[in-house]
């Protein structure tokens, strides 16, 4: 599923924030670890960060031409919905 989102040129970077250890974390850890090699397979050249710190709540960045940004959090969400929500920040 993942390897079907090729990123547009208007997107520049995604960053996700997730805690290590909490629950509202674990659809976004479950994510890192199925799905995200597939789409960075798709995307090789493509910036996606990942960044761990203890008790911060999970959310995803994406960095947009001209500097433009938007975040969505994550908490609660499970893998498949954190897909989702890239896929819908791709096509903003």
């Amino acid at each position: 599923m993942a390897a079907a989102v090729k990123f547009g040129k208007h997107l520049k970077e995604l960053r996700i924030h997730l805690c290590q250890k909490s629950a509202a974390s674990q659809g976004v850890r479950d994510f890192v670890e199925t799905q995200y090699v597939a789409l960075k397979k798709s995307n090789p050249k493509f910036p996606i960060l990942i960044r761990e710190c203890s008790g911060v709540q999970p959310v995803v960045f994406a960095r947009y031409e001209y500097g433009k940004e938007a975040q969505v959090p994550l908490s609660g969400r499970n893998s498949a919905d954190v897909l989702k929500t890239i896929e819908t920040l791709n096509k903003q």
